[in-house]
């Protein structure tokens, strides 16, 4: 939706997090009435500026309750439902090399507290042994019309090598594995940078699961090698 309509992903995460508080309203057709009222191209301040009869208006016939306008609104203003939402910084492909792209199932700031099939987001980081960094920050509203939305969750997160959950089914996490994820449930959650510091101490000896995702060698079945080459 960013790339289509020229907004950019911190704009396009504000109105998709702002049409799934609102029963029954579709993303496309929210933003289009949005953009009406406000003016192209949408910004940061325009949405800021909306009040709860711009909402309303861009959302009839339809109603909603008077918290589900005030959760929009805050979402428009940059505020999930546990404050504000982080800002990726840049990243080009190369710039951190032998490191893994990690998501993290997440519904309020830069904090692992996301069950895999209800989260409001997914913070995407690139993981190196020396450095983190958040590189995109994916809104999961839209895949709540998806056929079948754990395939759709799956394929949001399908460039990531790790998936960090609070939980996750069985299907579910067949689906995200079939997509070439390897989910990873932490079921205390906690802030995203202890979850990432835990990783990057495992990837200096890492073990079998995490060595796939690497494309390295297991330190577990170093010496076996070192055997047969001995």
């Amino acid at each position: 939706m960013a790339e289509q309509n020229g907004i950019g992903r911190d704009l396009a995460l504000r109105l998709a997090l702002a049409a799934k508080a609102l029963p029954g309203v579709e993303v496309g057709a929210f933003v289009h009435a949005l953009a009406e009222r406000a003016g192209l191209p949408l910004s940061a301040e325009k949405l800021q500026s909306l009040g709860a009869d711009d909402v309303r208006a861009a959302i009839a016939p339809a109603s909603a309750s008077d918290e589900a306008i005030e959760k929009a609104l805050a979402s428009l203003a940059g505020h999930g439902s546990g404050g504000p939402m982080p800002v990726p910084e840049a990243y080009q492909e190369g710039d951190m090399p032998g490191s893994l792209r990690v998501a993290i199932a997440s519904n309020s700031g830069e904090v692992l507290n996301g069950h895999f099939g209800s989260c409001e987001r997914f913070l995407i980081y690139q993981v190196s042994t020396t450095a983190s960094r958040l590189v995109a920050v994916r809104a999961t509203a839209e895949t709540e019309s998806a056929e079948d939305k754990n395939v759709a969750r799956a394929n949001l997160i399908g460039d990531c090598d790790l998936v960090y959950v609070q939980s996750i089914g069985g299907p579910a996490a067949a689906k995200v594995v079939r997509a070439g994820v390897h989910p990873v449930k932490l079921p205390a959650g906690g802030p995203a940078a202890d979850t990432l510091a835990r990783l990057q101490v495992s990837m200096h000896s890492p073990p079998p699961w995490l060595a796939r995702a690497m494309g390295v060698e297991a330190a577990s079945l170093a010496r076996f090698v070192e055997a047969a080459e001995s």
